[in-house]
């Protein structure tokens, strides 16, 4: 069974807040003036990458649940 439209368009919304999220923090990383800096930035991107993956398994599980067994 397909997942409903509400869901899609959520999943959708989310990735591309997680994706603005990721771009600034690639942006911060890259323009860092020192180490500490960079380093924080990169647990930011990080952070945002594993919470796309996150929604991604979430995702995967509801369109999984949702099919007849």
């Amino acid at each position: 069974m397909d997942e409903s439209p509400e869901l899609r368009a959520l999943f959708h919304r989310l990735n591309n807040q997680l994706g603005i999220i990721l771009a600034h923090a690639e942006l911060l990383e890259a323009k860092a003036p020192d180490d500490v800096h960079r380093a924080r930035a990169g647990q930011v991107v990080a952070g945002a990458l594993e919470a796309m993956r996150t929604a991604k398994e979430i995702r995967q599980r509801a369109t999984n649940a949702s099919e007849p067994s």
